[in-house]
């Protein structure tokens, strides 16, 4: 198993309209459409990579992030739950099944850092292999949980 290229970088803005225009206007970014979080998110297209900037306070926990496309998300996700990395917070503790249909897993390194862990297609996966998996975006009335094992 092994990571397949960079897919985004997250960073934090206390403006999203601020700082997505800096970018634009400065880099020429395109803005494209952010799947729907329980917080603020603006996502910017750089080339063939994105940047994701999620709205922040002084006090919010930072959301500061970077994601790697994987080749086997079902070993990936097997051996960052073996190694206790899966990231404990309670938005970022699960498996998540994007609109797009593409699958993504926080964990984080030794040194407290955020890797997202992306995978395209929720379709090539045994879900019995998961814990959990929890649609983003779902909507009012609709169980944000799709699977649990």
């Amino acid at each position: 198993m092994k990571a397949k290229g960079i897919t985004h970088l997250s960073i934090s803005a206390k403006d999203l309209e601020e700082s997505a225009n800096f970018y634009k206007d400065l880099f020429g970014m395109g803005e494209i459409p952010a799947p729907d979080f329980p917080f603020p998110v603006k996502w910017l297209r750089v080339g063939g990579l994105q940047i994701h900037l999620f709205h922040t306070s002084d006090d919010a926990p930072s959301g500061h992030h970077f994601g790697l496309d994987v080749d086997d998300f079902e070993a990936f996700y097997a051996k960052a739950k073996e190694m206790g990395i899966i990231d404990g917070s309670d938005y970022f503790s699960h498996v998540y099944e994007l609109p797009d249909g593409a699958t993504q897993l926080y964990i984080r390194d030794p040194a407290g850092n955020m890797v997202e862990m992306n995978y395209p297609d929720i379709n090539d996966l045994d879900r019995s292999k998961f814990d959990e998996i929890r649609k983003l975006g779902a909507k009012p009335g609709e169980s944000p949980v799709l699977y649990m094992g």
